[in-house]
């Protein structure tokens, strides 16, 4: 058995182990088995390449996986889970970046041989740029490092244009001459701007489409580096997982009335100004002793998590309100929406971590036919996805973006720190129903604090 045979034989069970692990990774339960195969394919993979025979030095690839392994653990001992959506922009940017570096190493060396491969290295070059950059302009805006609102300038759309013409005309003038370096260069350059501009006009609220588009991007890129360097694994895994982003990106604009032409344009996530009365309105609020006794007496509670829980960390005092209440006989379940938080599936995840059943957790379109029959909304961190001007007002931003119906239980309790806007940066009308009451400050000292009430009243 040859070397290459044997390579291509692992590539094929790597392949069917990626495969299998994407499989898993859609359900919450399967998710971690999932992991395990993908990383077992994964590291499959890369024992074949070693033993390819066409190493230059072990030392550098020692030195590589000694720094890029550390660097991974510590990211992952230390990352909170409020910082989960912007390490996973980081990581598609990282991924991206790697694949700019095989590319340009592929055509630093051996040139474009032919015109199938001068095609291949333009797309790699092009699309892994703007993900580089376009990756870490949303990790800023995730991380507000930089503002998350919509950055918008005069001529904006007209630069956009400029810059993809001019990355087009140099792409042609490219492949029907790659052996012009300074042409390879000045349109990786040029794709990496874009990716700067294709990004800061997107308001925080559409950052969940924004990491599935990503994703996608840094999957075609790593095929299209496939086709460039001859790898056949590349070329597997890159469709797969740039098939996934796109699938993702579908779910993610369906989920929040956005076509997919929309953003792939990136004609998105620019704010309207709401335009409406200044009609005088005020939140009533509730003290946490007054909504125990309503919690004490609801035969039915639904749970809507949002950012605010994770970056109050209260996910596990949830979920003990949640078994105070069961003990107290009451129905208890958790509202998910397609895009609550920072990333596809960041409710999903934090609640997990916590131990909440997977049973309880149900999506949507499964809980909004429930919610006229629903004693209690809690609404922990969440905003625009409870807004119900989506439902009517024409000049909001996120009107037609289906919502979670918590406005139609017979009580809503809403934990907010203040009466600030969500990352939409448009007013909850919710907050000034007669049905709404807010409870101020911090999520996980209010939802203790709840919690405190029931163990007080177990033991009187």
């Amino acid at each position: 058995m040859n070397n290459e045979f044997f390579t291509n034989f692992v590539y094929i069970i790597s392949s069917c182990l990626f495969a299998f692990g994407l499989k898993f990774l859609g359900s919450p339960v399967t998710a971690r088995r999932g992991n395990m195969l993908s990383a077992l394919g994964m590291l499959l993979a890369v024992l074949a390449t070693l033993c390819n025979g066409h190493i230059i030095s072990f030392q550098w690839i020692l030195l590589g996986i000694v720094i890029g392994g550390s660097l991974g653990a510590l990211v992952a001992f230390k990352a909170a889970m409020t910082e989960m959506p912007q390490m996973i922009a980081l990581l598609h940017g990282c991924g991206a970046l790697a694949s700019v570096f095989v590319d340009w190493t592929a055509y630093h060396v051996h040139g474009a041989t032919d015109l199938t491969n001068a095609i291949t290295l333009y797309l790699s070059i092009v699309i892994g740029g703007l993900t580089v950059t376009g990756s870490a302009i949303a990790w800023g805006k995730l991380s507000e490092k930089i503002p998350g609102k919509a950055i918008l300038f005069t001529g904006q759309k007209w630069l956009n244009t400029a810059i993809i013409t001019a990355i087009l005309i140099l792409g042609v003038m490219f492949i029907m001459n790659p052996s012009r370096y300074d042409l390879f260069l000045t349109i990786l350059g040029l794709s990496c701007v874009f990716g700067v501009f294709m990004v800061i006009p997107i308001g925080g609220a559409d950052m969940p489409v924004v990491i599935s588009i990503l994703n996608s991007y840094s999957g075609v890129v790593a095929c299209t580096t496939g086709f460039v360097i001859h790898n056949t694994l590349l070329i597997v895994v890159g469709a797969l997982v740039g098939a996934n982003g796109i699938i993702l990106s579908i779910i993610m604009c369906k989920a929040m009335n956005r076509s997919i032409n929309n953003v792939l344009f990136g004609a998105f996530g620019n704010v309207v100004k709401k335009t409406g009365t200044d009609e005088k309105k005020e939140a009533k609020s509730i003290p946490v002793e007054d909504a125990f006794l309503i919690l004490e007496n609801a035969k039915s509670v639904v749970i809507v998590p949002g950012y605010g829980l994770a970056v109050a960390q209260a996910q596990h005092a949830v979920r003990e309100l949640g078994e105070f209440l069961e003990k107290n006989g009451c129905d208890v379940k958790y509202a998910i929406h397609p895009v609550a938080g920072r990333m596809p599936g960041h409710m999903n995840v934090l609640l997990a971590e916590a131990n909440i059943s997977y049973d309880q957790l149900m999506e949507m379109d499964a809980i909004n036919p429930l919610m006229e029959s629903v004693d209690v909304a809690i609404i922990i961190g969440a905003n625009d996805v409870v807004n119900p001007a989506s439902r009517h007002d024409k000049s909001s931003p996120i009107y037609g973006m289906p919502i979670i119906n918590a406005d139609k239980a017979k009580t809503v309790f809403v934990l907010k720190r203040s009466m600030a806007t969500g990352f939409a940066g448009i007013e909850n009308e919710l907050f000034y129903y007669d049905n709404c009451r807010m409870i101020f400050g911090d999520a996980k000292q209010t939802v203790q604090a709840l919690v405190a009430e029931f163990k007080n009243s177990q033991q009187h």
